[in-house]
């Protein structure tokens, strides 16, 4: 499909807005129930950066943003970091209500379960067989690997709260097409 054919279909437009000129799609927010796990998820299993943490105690809740970034790229100086950390695409804000985890019944709807809403976030990787090869063996839970199904080239794996990450490659894989 051409660019054509995409800035034809109805409710596009062709040509945004010169105002929306220097907007950047900065971040995405998931609730979390177990802040340790997820921070052991996202930092150690998929390679992202803590770059800020934000407390409010009077709301009983706590931000944590990531990015997959360079630690070496984050800036020390805190207003420095936060403007930074706005400037910049693809960050993750995990939010925890504090509490949630001594909850054994609590559960975030992660989206794929009816009534159906948001789906997945997704991460980009090098090399996507050696990626889901080194998930396997940290004991990453699989939605669909790269053996299930039609679609060989992507595979989901589930955060711990079940919500679903696609790992894609950018570049073709040589006998799967």
């Amino acid at each position: 499909m051409s660019l054509h054919d995409l800035n034809t279909f109805p409710g596009v437009t062709a040509q945004p807005d010169s105002a929306t000129q220097g907007f950047v799609f900065n971040h995405t927010m998931l609730r979390v129930k177990d802040i340790t796990q997820s921070l052991d998820f996202y930092t150690r299993v998929l390679g992202f950066s803590l770059v800020e943490k934000r407390d409010f105690p009077e709301a009983e809740f706590s931000l944590y943003f990531l990015a997959l970034v360079d630690k070496a790229q984050i800036p020390a100086d805190a207003a420095a970091r936060t403007q930074w950390m706005k400037s910049i695409p693809g960050i993750l804000e995990l939010t925890h209500n504090h509490g949630t985890e001594n909850d054994p019944d609590f559960a975030y709807h992660n989206g794929n379960t009816d009534p159906r809403g948001f789906g997945h976030i997704c991460i980009s990787v090098p090399d996507i067989r050696a990626a889901c090869e080194r998930f396997e063996a940290l004991g990453v839970e699989f939605q669909k690997r790269l053996s299930d199904g039609r679609m060989k080239h992507l595979a989901f794996v589930k955060d711990p709260d079940a919500y679903w990450v696609e790992i894609i490659q950018p570049t073709p894989l040589t006998d799967v097409e």
